[in-house]
């Protein structure tokens, strides 16, 4: 015990502050503080001011002097093949600096064989630190197995609901395509439809238009006729003599008055080619069983559209 004090006692002294290592190249400030040459000159590279990295007093020569007595333990200490960074062992009694050999049960504590016979552990139970060791280890080792139980669920029900949200996702993705396709389909469709129906009204305008401008110019020549008559009329009852008056008048073949002008006015109504909602529900109904939501409200909203259209103009 006392030969392992003074071999961790020795170690202290010739482990650099900075690099916990044995020294290399040891020198020593002016404040007494050894540091391995390249430990400290790396340090203050790092500094805007040179000081001790223990003690932090400032160094502004940056006066290193080597420290030979550190060299030569620092060589001591390697030949006894001590690791530098190992802590002085823990396996002995803090009380009575004797091993530890037995595990108290009632305190739960490590103790040696003088604390065994003590006051403090009178009547307790004791075992040795081996058989110790084997119970609480299977203890350990049985909530080790709890936990790889409890992790493997986990994993489970992690695997479950990635693939729940991938199908989930997969299934949101085919339906906005499906939408996607279905409504450039009735795009489609009506923009035809609508071409369709401006070309039938176009035809339907002209049909019906060309015998009303016809007769619109039968009308006018008549008009133009009359309207020579009225001013010939007009002329004749300007006339102050009487005789030529009268002559005039024997003279024409018959009276206007007498005259039966047919002006006759036709009328036409444009009957327009709508509704057509029914036709377009017709053509957008999929078959039986396949009709998805979507296209269901569709084809709801385009029967109110025709019903509304029927009660508001037909």
């Amino acid at each position: 015990m006392a030969f392992r004090q003074q071999v961790q006692s020795l170690t202290e002294e010739v482990i650099c502050p900075i690099c916990l290592d044995f020294f290399t190249d040891p020198v020593i400030l002016d404040c007494g503080h050894n540091f391995c040459r390249f430990c400290i000159t790396q340090s203050w590279e790092k500094q805007e001011i040179n000081s001790c990295p223990e003690c932090r007093q400032e160094i502004p020569d940056r006066n290193l002097r080597g420290n030979r007595v550190l060299v030569n333990l620092a060589e001591k200490a390697r030949k006894l093949n001590v690791n530098p960074q190992e802590k002085e062992s823990n396996h002995h009694c803090e009380e009575h600096q004797e091993g530890l050999k037995l595990f108290c049960e009632t305190d739960k504590k490590l103790i040696c064989l003088v604390c065994r016979d003590s006051r403090e552990h009178k009547s307790h139970n004791f075992i040795p630190i081996k058989e110790a060791v084997g119970i609480y280890k299977d203890r350990v080792k049985s909530s080790l197995d709890s936990l790889t139980g409890r992790k493997s669920v986990a994993l489970e029900m992690e695997q479950q609901q990635k693939q729940q949200i991938s199908q989930i996702q997969e299934e949101s993705r085919n339906l906005q395509t499906h939408i996607t396709s279905e409504f450039a389909q009735m795009h489609q469709m009506l923009t035809e439809k609508e071409q369709s129906l401006l070309q039938d009204l176009r035809k339907q305008e002209e049909n019906i238009l060309k015998p009303m401008e016809e007769h619109l110019q039968e009308i006018q020549k008549n008009l133009k006729s009359i309207q020579d008559k009225l001013s010939k009329l007009e002329k004749q009852l300007e006339q102050t003599d009487g005789v030529i008056f009268l002559k005039e008048e024997v003279s024409q073949k018959r009276r206007i008055s007498d005259e039966t002008d047919t002006l006759s006015s036709e009328k036409s109504n444009i009957l327009l080619p709508f509704p057509v909602w029914t036709e377009i529900v017709e053509a957008i109904k999929p078959n039986k069983g396949q009709i998805s939501p979507f296209v269901l409200i569709i084809i709801s909203n385009l029967n109110c559209y025709e019903y509304k259209y029927q009660r508001e103009y037909i």
